[in-house]
């Protein structure tokens, strides 16, 4: 489907969503889909020889740095009494419980029950282990089935490593649904939010596409009048003298990730891209974890860009706190209500939703997945999430 013929069929699509929306599951009632990889700390909170504990959709999760450097992540649960492993002592590649002191590689197997004698009984099954890859200073994990994780690939990021840009690393929680996040960043047409950093903005759909896992849009900003930040305008590409231009903005939601690249009038390539991903923490996916990377371009002056680096963290941490401000609303109303009351017009926003919807899976729901090990019980979002480790040895 081309742009226009997306802006065109938008209205007939509209219709096509109030007629069907009584009979759709709540999206605020998807959680997301654990097949992915989502990134659930900073790599520089690993520290070597160091437990970290963290969650993802109502499952604890210890991430530990052996001596090697190599990142391990188990359930953050001792077999034995149910302590968390975050709590333990790393020696070499092994985690051992601060309680009894029991120890487990990085796979989830027991490797040693210090006080039991070679003939004693042991216990058949360790904690589960989780597969970790480390990319772009985060730390990712899979929490659906191990066996899809080979091929699932974390996603590219060819400006992160280009010597064109220079990063800016974002990790802050948001009281939120994750798919409010989605919405928000698609959405451009909540720029009289940001009025008082941003001055008057014009955003100008330009078009949009969708398809199964994916909604793209293009806008055209146009500052038309207003006092603009200046970390704005540099962010923008405007230099530190400043300059009105009209940008192109492309966003993009791929489940579950999400970008956005800016152009600025007359430019061959982003003045910034952004990565962004939200990282449900709760088994309700209430709280979310915004994980984002800010890819600047460099301008041709040396050290300029550092020059402007606080200028530019202030403008964006300003701009994330009134979004933050925004969709935390939203949640607190659908609480309120116990469902979404919203009355939505935005076709891009209706495909969006779409999306979440489609690749999402029902909390509480099951999937074909294992029960959880030593009794406990199973993730509310995907009982897969509690198979179980390798036999103790």
């Amino acid at each position: 489907m081309t742009d226009t013929e997306s802006v065109k069929t938008g209205s007939d699509r509209l219709l096509g969503h109030r007629a069907a929306s009584h009979s759709k599951t709540d999206l605020r009632r998807i959680g997301a889909h654990p097949d992915h990889w989502y990134p659930v700390a900073l790599s520089r909170s690993v520290r070597t020889k160091q437990a970290f504990a963290t969650t993802f959709a109502g499952e604890r999760i210890a991430l530990y740095r052996g001596e090697s450097g190599t990142v391990h992540a188990l359930e953050d649960r001792c077999a034995h009494r149910q302590v968390p492993l975050s709590m333990g002592v790393v020696e070499g590649e092994a985690l051992r419980c601060c309680y009894h002191a029991w120890a487990y590689r990085g796979d989830g197997r027991i490797s040693q029950i210090p006080y039991l004698s070679k003939g004693d009984g042991r216990p058949p099954r360790g904690v589960r282990g989780y597969p970790v890859r480390e990319a772009y200073g985060l730390v990712f994990v899979f929490p659906g089935a191990s066996e899809r994780a080979a091929d699932t690939p974390v996603p590219a990021l060819p400006a992160f490593g280009s010597g064109r840009y220079k990063t800016m690393t974002y990790a802050r929680t948001v009281r939120c649904h994750y798919s409010f996040m989605h919405e928000n960043l698609l959405d451009m047409n909540h720029q009289f939010l940001h009025r008082g950093v941003v001055g008057k903005l014009r955003p100008e759909l330009l078009g949009h596409r969708a398809d199964a896992r994916s909604v793209e849009a293009r806008y055209l900003f146009t500052h038309t009048g207003g006092k603009r930040n200046r970390g704005a305008g540099i962010l923008a590409g405007e230099g530190l003298t400043g300059r009105d231009s009209s940008d192109v903005m492309t966003i993009r939601t791929e489940y579950p990730y999400q970008t956005l690249d800016l152009v600025p009038e007359g430019a061959d390539r982003p003045a910034f891209r952004l990565w962004a991903v939200y990282v449900p923490e709760d088994a309700e996916q209430r709280v979310c974890r915004t994980y984002g990377l800010l890819m600047i371009e460099k301008p041709r002056v040396p050290g300029a860009l550092q020059l402007a680096w606080p200028l530019i963290r202030r403008f964006t941490e300003r701009v994330f706190a009134e979004d933050r401000m925004a969709v935390e609303a939203e949640q607190r109303a659908w609480d309120e209500q116990g469902e979404d009351r919203n009355h939505e017009v935005f076709p891009l926003i209706l495909d969006v939703r779409e999306v979440l919807r489609g690749n999402g899976v029902p909390l509480g729901s099951t999937v074909g997945c294992a029960a959880a090990v030593g009794g406990g019980t199973a993730s509310p979002t995907c009982d897969r999430h509690g198979e179980p480790g390798a036999p103790a040895e």
